[in-house]
């Protein structure tokens, strides 16, 4: 049987404070313990949130940089957040410099679709008209609360992030910057 190479995905989530990016976050470890056997054979994939702590604002450049995806997190009840998601975008474009910013892969969630059905702010349609306006994003409706499209959204965020470490590898990558150090598989690897 051939051995399969070990990879590190460094996926980073964003969106104002309050949206729910710890508890996706937390209910995913929570669905790959749960199914810890039938997961054997997938990457390590490393989670990078700052709940939305301003503090962590100044780590910048270090804390994007090397990212192979990230995840645009709003509340389906709150608008601001939803208006925020360019800003988050445009930041994380700004500090993480990718290389190729058109093809980057960002994945957008819409969580908290579990609390009452009248006090939503933003629609499906809405936020499918804003993944498509940014080149046809993946978009989830997630609720955190009761794991429910947490699994589906993160199997499509992991997929992506491979793609990214693998178009990255094969394309030459930007082996000079210290910060794209990668931690090795045995780490913690939690930057929270």
């Amino acid at each position: 049987m051939a051995s399969r190479k070990k990879v590190l995905l460094k996926v980073i989530i964003l969106g104002d404070s309050g949206v729910g990016k710890t508890s996706l976050m937390n209910q995913y470890v929570r669905i790959i313990e749960r199914n810890q056997n039938e997961l054997s054979s997938y990457q390590h994939t490393h989670l990078w949130d700052t709940a939305g702590q301003e503090r962590f604002q100044s780590l910048g450049v270090a804390f994007y940089r090397g990212a192979d995806c990230c995840v645009l997190v709003y509340d389906v009840n709150n608008s601001k957040s939803f208006e925020a998601l360019d800003s988050w975008r445009d930041e994380f474009l700004i500090q993480a410099s990718p290389r190729d910013p058109e093809s980057f892969p960002f994945v957008v969630i819409g969580n908290k679709i579990d609390v009452e059905e009248n006090k939503r702010m933003i629609s499906s349609k809405r936020a499918m008209t804003f993944c498509q306006s940014k080149g046809n994003l993946p978009y989830f409706e997630t609720s955190a609360k009761e794991a429910l499209n947490v699994e589906q959204a993160f199997e499509v965020i992991a997929r992506s992030a491979l793609a990214q470490e693998e178009s990255e590898e094969y394309g030459g990558g930007d082996f000079g910057d210290p910060i794209n150090i990668r931690l090795d598989s045995d780490r913690d690897g939690c930057a929270c």
